[in-house]
């Protein structure tokens, strides 16, 4: 079944610490204040996904019809359209959780915050 603009926003705020907001007058999610995909190609029917380059080529190499790197330097860099007519939901939710993973785990851990440093 393909995926919609509303599934995307659903699955990525599904997952822990996750907050909607707004990069270039284009929605994005991020935890811990750091961007883990956004719907700035949306028009185009993609999804974007912030990944390492070993993972974005894994997800191409695995299911290239569904995964393709975002033009330019971005991609270059790891961050992956997906197009969500072609993906399922377990593909989606797998491919958010995948990124949403990365940006959690360079999240400091509480005891590691300075205290003196204003949240933002």
């Amino acid at each position: 079944m393909a995926m919609t603009i509303e599934d995307f926003r659903r699955i990525a705020l599904s997952f822990p610490g996750t907050e909607e907001s707004s990069h270039m007058g284009a929605a994005d999610f991020r935890v811990g204040g750091r961007i883990f995909a956004t719907l700035a190609s949306a028009k185009q029917g993609y999804g974007n996904l912030m990944l390492t380059l070993e993972q974005q080529q894994a997800f191409i190499e695995e299911l290239p019809e569904v995964f393709i790197p975002i033009h330019g330097g971005w991609g270059r860099m790891g961050m992956t359209h997906i197009i969500l007519k072609a993906a399922h939901e377990d593909v989606l939710a797998g491919a958010l959780q995948t990124a949403w993973k990365l940006r959690s785990r360079k999240m400091p851990r509480p005891a590691e915050r300075k205290p003196w440093v204003a949240n933002r």
